[in-house]
């Protein structure tokens, strides 16, 4: 059975995910790799299960990984809907279980949108994460009471035990994020400060003049005033500016 299964490769999972982990380029590939690891695990033989993850962080697009086209195809109308189990499941952080969507009455555009595509029975399972940022486990089924009883055990263990790298993944993620975008905000200065540089000898006017100058072209161009310096520092014969990090 896919709960025995799971229950005795659990360290295995999790290891394959830590070291996906620190494999995958961004966020993105290791919600893709969690969805498949799910769905490999939860499956039975001639029973498939689609399996989809969806990330909320502040301030950032909703992020959907799903195990293959057909769970894509479901998970699109997860993420459209204004209301759905998924959603349910992450603002309440509990188990969302229907175990046949012809019998309810909740989430009505969802349920008939996903009715549509053969789906019959639905479970959502909430991650542990940390803070205000938010994840949910989507198994479907195009069977009734697929996930009752001793599935639902095994799929709320799993859950459990791929929370903490799922913790990590997001946790790398907003590090990464942050890096990124201290590097362009001190390249952008590079370049002003440069800019600056230039109206200064060019015009034998102050520092603060010269930012003044700098902000008055930006405004009567109606460009950024990055663009506007780096046309400057351009225009002088210097090529782009580079901004050198120590390793």
């Amino acid at each position: 059975m896919a709960g025995e299964s799971t229950a005795n490769t659990a360290p295995s999972i999790t290891d394959h995910l830590h070291e996906e982990l620190l494999n995958s380029s961004d966020v993105e590939d290791f919600l893709a790799e969690l969805a498949r690891v799910s769905a490999r695990n939860l499956c039975e033989p001639r029973d498939e299960v689609l399996c989809c993850v969806t990330l909320l962080r502040q301030r950032k697009a909703a992020t959907v990984a799903s195990s293959g086209d057909p769970a894509q195809v479901v998970s699109q109308i997860e993420y459209e809907s204004s209301d759905s189990p998924g959603i349910t499941a992450s603002e309440g952080h509990m188990t969302v279980h229907i175990p046949d969507l012809e019998q309810e009455d909740r989430w009505p555009e969802y349920v008939q949108a996903v009715l549509g595509h053969g789906i019959r029975s639905v479970l959502a399972i909430p991650f542990q994460l940390e803070g205000e940022t938010k994840a949910t486990l989507l198994l479907y089924s195009h069977r009734t009471g697929r996930f009752e009883g001793r599935i639902l055990e095994t799929a709320e263990d799993f859950v459990r035990q791929t929370s903490l790298a799922l913790r990590l993944a997001v946790r790398f993620a907003h590090y990464s994020e942050t890096a990124a975008h201290l590097r362009a905000t001190l390249e952008s200065r590079t370049v002003i400060d440069m800019a600056v540089g230039i109206i200064m000898a060019q015009n034998r006017c102050s520092q603060q003049e010269a930012f003044g100058l700098l902000k008055a072209a930006s405004s009567t161009r109606n460009s950024k005033l990055h663009a506007v310096a780096a046309a400057v520092v351009h225009a002088l014969g210097h090529g782009p500016a580079e901004t050198h990090y120590d390793e």
